[in-house]
């Protein structure tokens, strides 16, 4: 495997990074082009989880993708954090999508994946990705930037629907345009097939961030999969024992750790294989 650092440009004329992972070239692969995975980690817009990046990254390098990490704009970054954030996933798509020969992937086999907060920045992402209005002020068009499948993780979806209060300091950071605070308003048909997983008792991001946006998918007939787990909190990621922070102990939960095994299915059912 190579692991490299890149910097991207979106297209707002924002710098960003990326951590990739690709998988070395094995000529004599059956399907030598890989899938590729992009996690968009959570970390409430002000940091970005490591549990919820390298980790994810390197448990999809092992399903046969190639994965990159990226990091998009944060609170204390300068500009504000949309239209940027999502426009760097945008880039980050088309950049692959310019270079799959070279990275060894399927253009048509792009998969987002946002964790909580990167699950908000993932779904408008998408909404940027098919809106005409974004596509003219910003010069990109559909097909070069609208990934193939989204995956989202306990995402935040409507800002508003969170279990606790925005700090004073960030209120003037949350946007005033009602499209880019809920990510459901967003969903049209051309929308990404998409997964869905959260847990029941997430006391940060209220599992109603998730029933809103399968009633936009459904609205749309948008094809969606997806798993509420009973228990599970907040934050879970993998769900592994070694994925577990100190005195976080409810981060190990073999049965949410399902959705991990769940969505590798979805993907293949999803692409016929």
């Amino acid at each position: 495997m190579k692991i490299a650092d890149v910097t991207l440009t979106n297209f707002n004329g924002r710098k960003f990074k990326i951590h990739t992972y690709t998988l070395a070239k094995i000529g004599e692969l059956r399907t030598p082009k890989h899938p590729l995975a992009i996690v968009i980690p959570g970390g409430s817009f002000d940091h970005l989880s490591k549990r919820e990046g390298e980790p994810i990254a390197l448990a999809f390098n092992n399903c046969g993708f190639n994965s990159v990490v990226m990091e998009y704009n944060l609170v204390q970054d300068e500009g504000e954090i949309y239209p940027d954030a999502a426009l760097d996933v945008l880039a980050t798509v088309q950049y692959y999508r310019e270079r799959a020969q070279e990275y060894q992937i399927d253009p048509d086999k792009i998969v987002t994946i946002g964790f909580s907060a990167g699950g908000h920045v993932a779904s408008i992402a998408n909404y940027l990705a098919t809106s005409v209005k974004y596509q003219t002020e910003y010069d990109f068009e559909q097909a070069e930037v609208l990934p193939n499948k989204t995956i989202l993780g306990y995402p935040l979806i409507d800002i508003e629907k969170i279990g606790f209060k925005v700090p004073e300091d960030e209120e003037s950071m949350v946007p005033e345009d009602r499209y880019l605070k809920d990510s459901s308003l967003g969903v049209t048909r051309e929308t990404p097939a998409t997964f869905i997983f959260h847990a029941w008792d997430d006391p940060m991001v209220l599992v109603t961030n998730t029933l809103e946006y399968i009633a936009a998918l459904h609205e749309h007939q948008v094809p969606c999969e997806v798993h509420l787990f009973n228990q599970g909190g907040h934050g879970f990621s993998l769900a592994r024992g070694d994925m577990v922070t100190r005195g976080r102990e409810w981060q190990e939960n073999p049965h949410a750790a399902h959705w991990f095994e769940l969505a590798q299915e979805w993907l293949a059912s999803e692409w016929g294989q």
